[in-house]
């Protein structure tokens, strides 16, 4: 039987979901697919049957209905790296590579015949968004960024092509955050002297994948005003700084809920997305039983 493990946006807020995340245990040697994004930490394993329930859940992950921005299409990707880190490691099951083959074709059919990700915004789109609302003078503020990947890359290209002329840029690996620099003209700073970097700091945007948080109250300056973007899963910036008067913190929660109220085009679409899932799930348990 092929079992699996959610914790997810759908079942658990941001902060249950850093709790529950903790209890995602397998042993090491059980073949599996550990798929872990901001929005879920689901684990999947095992070999033979597979409910009907298992395969829609994953096929509407696939294609972005389970996300918190309806659409988005980020998670095809994820899916595609955490399925193949799984092949890397392992010689999974039959029917364990066949659902998650099904899921990615299901995920890509939808997109291709459905306009769900017509319009659909990113994490890094949302960001962009809010900073315009908060009418920051991007030429003025000085810019920390703590994190380099595809998410904060996305909004340094936006930074940077808006004026933005002090963008500080850390990480864990020193390197990375030199080579991101480099290419839109940041400057770079170790973790390790946080404190320094957040002294001097208007805007904090942080995605980093640290397993704990890495800025606490007294990090921050009380008197210095600051807007902070926590985009990391588990979060990088501890709750208790929203009890700073000079702090305004949106963490993934915020930016989600803020882009769920444009949601209109892709509503319409959902139900013609659900229509291709069920045509798939049918023509996977044709295949299983064939297999068998």
């Amino acid at each position: 039987m092929i079992n699996c493990k959610l914790i997810n946006n759908s079942r658990y807020n941001l902060e249950e979901r850093e709790f529950a995340a903790k209890d995602v245990l397998i042993d090491e040697d059980t073949p599996h697919v550990l798929l872990n994004t901001c929005n879920r930490v689901e684990l999947y394993w095992g070999e033979g049957e597979v409910s009907a329930d298992v395969i829609r859940h994953l096929y509407r992950v696939a294609s972005g209905l389970e996300s918190s921005l309806v659409g988005e299409r980020a998670i095809q990707g994820q899916i595609k790296t955490a399925y193949a880190a799984a092949q890397g490691r392992y010689r999974m099951s039959a029917t364990l590579n066949r659902l998650f083959q099904s899921a990615m074709h299901t995920g890509k059919r939808i997109r291709n015949e459905t306009r769900i990700s017509e319009g659909a915004v990113s994490h890094s789109q949302i960001t962009v968004d809010l900073l315009r609302a908060e009418n920051i003078d991007l030429k003025e503020k000085v810019v920390s960024i703590i994190g380099v990947n595809k998410l904060t890359e996305d909004i340094m290209k936006y930074l940077v092509s808006h004026g933005a002329a002090n963008i500080f840029l850390s990480n864990r690996s020193i390197d990375k955050a030199k080579a991101m620099a480099a290419k839109y003209g940041g400057k770079t700073i170790g973790l390790a002297h946080k404190r320094r970097m957040l002294s001097s700091t208007d805007v904090l945007i942080c995605a980093s994948s640290a397993p704990h948080t890495l800025i606490e109250v007294d990090d921050l300056e009380v008197k210095r005003k600051i807007l902070i973007f926590d985009l990391a899963f588990p979060r990088d910036v501890d709750k208790s700084v929203r009890r700073i008067e000079t702090v305004k913190l949106f963490d993934l929660d915020d930016v989600e809920s803020f882009a769920r109220t444009n949601l209109s085009l892709r509503a319409k679409e959902i139900s013609k997305a659900e229509s291709i899932i069920e045509e798939e799930i049918a023509k996977f348990y044709s295949w299983y039983s064939l297999a068998q």
